[in-house]
């Protein structure tokens, strides 16, 4: 069931306050959710880096936790500050928050077949038998893919319905999607106006962010390969990819597999131009961050150095970091002794 400013939204078709309107469409033409979209539109967006100076970013006292595409995590406000993602341009990234005791569950989702599964998923450590939550934000996708072919339509309103169709109860708070994300330049191609956010689990706050190498960790090349990679994965069907463990403030990279063809297909796409790989690769080629195509082709490079994905997940066993004392990371190997990732100072 759906809350917008403690007040049930009619979602019963046969009512005459929804007659003839989807639910979605009701949500983004609701005043209360217009407004909270106005609003976050004005708030600066900012960069996430860890820096030794006294440049903006995350301090070494925030503790964080990254999420990629399809990828959730839920985290306890006592042990986490801060929780995000970002490169979304017809993905959608959404926030749970527990209002009573602050538990928060973060996802990027890129598909309507992971949200059923998905929100259950983010849900199991959020919410208990007594109690509502609230969700503090659906940030994500253009306006340009409302098309029922298209990419971010589709996954709003899934999401929304699934929402609608729960016996839970939940407060949107802000639905930053579609038109009320979307920019346009002078060629009139459509941009999203924020790709990510970060949610702050002691106050419920939303801040409009982007991240970096040093923050979009551990592991990130090995994450991003397992998005692809879970799609010909039968183990991960209609599911989120499971990433971070709650109760052990670990991440614990869950294994998937790939095929000896990932190394082939790698080979062919290394040989592209940059302008090929995001015509190729991308949703959004015209909305891609500058990184896009290096990122693809570190991928590419790992599963060429890497093409068994026993090699990456020996025992099919998932790959698990600490966090350290200077809020940095490392691996935890099979055996008792552990490597420092690669970026932690």
């Amino acid at each position: 069931m759906i809350f917008v400013a403690g007040a049930p939204l009619c979602t019963d078709s046969s009512s005459s306050c929804s007659q003839g309107h989807d639910i979605l469409t009701d949500l983004m033409k609701h005043p209360v959710l217009v407004s909270a979209s106005s609003s976050f539109n004005d708030v600066s967006e900012r960069k996430f880096s860890v820096c030794k100076d006294s440049s903006p970013g995350i301090s070494r006292h925030n503790r964080w936790v990254y999420i990629f595409q399809r990828e959730y995590a839920t985290v306890d406000p006592a042990l986490v500050d801060v929780v995000g993602t970002d490169e979304a341009t017809t993905c959608v990234g959404i926030v749970i928050r527990n209002q009573n005791s602050g538990m928060t569950s973060v996802a990027h989702l890129d598909s309507p077949d992971a949200v059923d599964i998905g929100l259950a998923q983010m849900l199991a450590f959020v919410v208990n038998q007594s109690s509502d939550v609230m969700l503090d934000h659906v940030n994500g996708s253009t306006e340009s893919q409302r098309k029922l072919e298209g990419y971010s339509f589709p996954l709003c309103k899934k999401i929304v319905d699934s929402l609608a169709k729960s016996n839970m109860k939940f407060q949107i708070h802000t639905l930053h999607v579609l038109g009320h994300n979307t920019r346009r330049d002078s060629e009139g191609i459509a941009y999203p106006i924020f790709t990510g956010f970060l949610a702050e689990t002691a106050t419920g706050s939303i801040i409009p962010a982007n991240f970096d190498a040093t923050t979009r960790c551990p592991d990130e090349v090995v994450r991003r390969i397992r998005v692809t990679a879970s799609f010909e994965d039968p183990s991960w069907k209609g599911r989120l990819l499971e990433t971070y463990d709650t109760q052990t403030d670990q991440f614990v990279i869950a294994p998937c597999t790939w095929g000896m063809h990932k190394m082939y297909i790698a080979f062919m796409l290394q040989n592209l131009t940059d302008q090929e790989i995001l015509l190729t690769c991308s949703t959004s080629p015209s909305a891609e961050a500058p990184d896009f195509v290096d990122n693809q082709r570190r991928q590419w490079g790992y599963l060429i150095q890497h093409p068994d994905w026993r090699e990456t997940f020996p025992f099919k066993k998932p790959r698990i970091f600490q966090r350290t004392e200077d809020k940095s990371w490392v691996r935890l190997q099979a055996k008792s002794s552990s490597s420092s990732y690669p970026y932690a100072d």
